[in-house]
């Protein structure tokens, strides 16, 4: 494990629109925050895409294949997390039941999803960066037709 639960995190996420800093929740999802730490001190995310975006649901990234079907090679079990889907909430996008890789998703909006996407943060700064992704023009599958992407993922732990 790379992050110890008793400390605090936020991760600070530049985007090509914007940047967005967000509250980890270590001790609640300390499997899916280790996890995302990780990846973002790896440098993983960077130049990533957000590859599904649709306006008042959530934007999508996290897939280095910008496909929506990659990952980082292996998966991990859901968290528990008594949680709602709000605005600016920050969960896992998953293929079903315990498939978590690299995939995220940042609420636009509150939406009533059931509790199959473990949440891991929530947004303390940078709601406008979600309203802009989330109402920039899209094509096929909710893909913004001009690229916004994560240019990196730093993380602080106090």
């Amino acid at each position: 494990m790379e992050i110890d639960v008793a400390k605090s995190y936020t991760a600070t996420i530049q985007t090509t629109a914007g940047t967005m800093v967000a509250e980890l929740f270590a001790s609640e999802s300390p499997l899916t925050v280790n996890n995302f730490v990780f990846l973002s001190r790896e440098g993983f995310y960077d130049d990533v895409i957000f590859h599904r975006v649709i306006s008042g649901f959530m934007i999508q990234g996290g897939d280095p294949t910008g496909t929506g079907r990659g990952g980082p090679g292996y998966q991990f079990n859901n968290e528990n997390s008594n949680r709602r889907y709000l605005r600016g909430t920050l969960a896992m996008a998953n293929a079903g039941r315990n498939t978590n890789g690299s995939q995220f998703f940042v609420m636009h909006a509150d939406y009533p999803l059931p509790p199959d996407y473990t949440i891991f943060g929530k947004l303390i700064s940078g709601e406008e960066v979600i309203d802009k992704i989330a109402n920039a023009r899209k094509g096929a599958q909710d893909r913004p037709i001009e690229p916004v992407a994560i240019q990196s993922v730093t993380i602080e732990e106090k």
